[in-house]
């Protein structure tokens, strides 16, 4: 898989897809890549975000908070965030 290809981003892991995304911050900061690859790249770069950005909320949702009694014992468990 090269950075410029449209590959479905749905079965990269979460550090797979930030890995990628430093390597093309990277090269777009080097500034030695041609206009139109540095276009291509920066919207795999932004396609590459909104998958991390979705994987992160996924897994916010499953973390929970214990919940302490007036002791301050463990009395189960909540959302982290209620909606």
């Amino acid at each position: 898989m090269t950075m410029t290809d449209t590959t479905e981003l749905s079965g990269l892991t979460f550090e797979q897809a930030v890995q990628e995304l430093e390597s093309i911050v990277a090269r777009l900061e080097r500034g030695d890549v041609p206009l139109d690859q540095s276009i291509a790249i920066y919207e795999r770069g932004e396609a590459l975000k909104k998958h991390c950005e979705t994987l992160l909320g996924a897994a916010e949702s499953r973390i929970e908070k214990i919940r302490l009694d007036r002791a301050g014992k463990p009395a189960g468990v909540e959302p982290l965030d209620p909606a």
